[in-house]
Parts: structure tokens; C-alpha cells; sequence
């Protein structure tokens, strides 16, 4: 089951990345593979987290899939965390965590696990993970400099 823990340190608030990371319709907009996006539900917890239900349709060299999933956008922690509702995967579980790096900026945190239902699909997930992996991050990257300006180079990963 592919699962990748990241770290990279960005120029920019936690709050700025925690909205970048929880404007999920958005997506579409700016990153790899995601053709469209469709919030079914949006919903505020009374403890500061919102829930949103949202439909992603993915399309890679002649595959198509769409899939649910639930993000909590959980403010009070800096996190969004997304789980896996229905679709192709046999699990899916995404993790994104917002701390004030220590020379300025955030510390972004992200941790992905998953399988897929289909041998075909797992197989050539596995096979790209680690790139795929890295295009996504960078999207976001980008994604916070076209919003907030800054420095356009790798601002670090580790």
C-alpha cells in the first residue's frame, strides 16, 4: 500500500497554507489530474471544524475515476485531515498539519496512505507514486506563490 510522510518549509503563514489546503474547489484550478471537483456538503462543527463532502474526478494518460471523500478542516489544530467515502480506492487517508517553522514560515506536514480496489490502478500508482507525489507538493507550492507572492524557488523539503 504506497504511503509517503513529507515535510517541506514554505514561506508563508499557517494560516495561509491551511486556507490554500482547505480551498478544495479550488483544485481543479491548479492541480495535476483533477478535471473537477463538486462539494456536496459543507458543514461547520460547534468546535471550530468543517466538514466537507466533495466528488473529485481524476484523469491520467486515458484513465478516468471519480471518488468522495470527507476533509475536516480542523482550524483550532491547523490540520485537514481526508478520508476516503466511496469510489475506487480500498482506502484512503490524507493528513496535512500547519506549525510556524523556526526561521519563519510553516512547516508543512503531509502524509498520504492508500489502495486501490483494481490491480491496474495499484499497480500503476506504485510504479509513479514517488513523482506523482512530488508534482502534487509542488502544485501547492506554486499554488501559495500565485496567491501570496514570494519567493518562486523551492523554499526547502526535507
Amino acid at each position: 500500500m504506497p504511503s509517503a510522510r513529507e515535510t517541506r518549509l514554505v514561506p508563508y503563514s499557517p494560516q495561509q497554507m491551511f486556507d490554500l489546503v482547505g480551498d478544495i474547489r479550488r483544485y481543479p484550478e491548479f492541480l495535476p489530474w483533477c478535471s473537477a471537483l463538486r462539494v456536496r456538503s459543507d458543514d461547520v462543527t460547534g468546535e471550530g471544524v468543517r466538514i466537507l463532502i466533495s466528488d473529485m474526478l481524476v484523469r491520467y494518460k486515458g484513465f478516468e475515476e471519480r471518488f468522495t471523500s470527507r476533509a475536516h478542516l480542523i482550524a483550532p489544530e491547523m490540520c485537514v485531515r481526508t478520508e476516503f467515502v466511496d469510489g475506487p480506492f480500498e482506502h484512503l487517508e490524507n493528513r496535512w498539519h500547519f506549525h510556524a517553522g523556526e526561521g519563519g514560515g510553516t512547516a508543512v506536514e503531509f502524509f498520504i496512505d492508500f489502495r486501490f480496489r483494481s490491480r491496474i490502478l495499484q499497480k500503476l500508482a506504485s510504479s509513479m507514486f514517488e513523482k506523482a507525489l512530488m508534482k502534487l507538493s509542488d502544485a501547492f507550492v506554486q499554488r501559495a506563490h500565485a496567491l501570496y507572492g514570494g519567493v518562486r524557488s523551492d523554499a526547502g523539503s526535507g
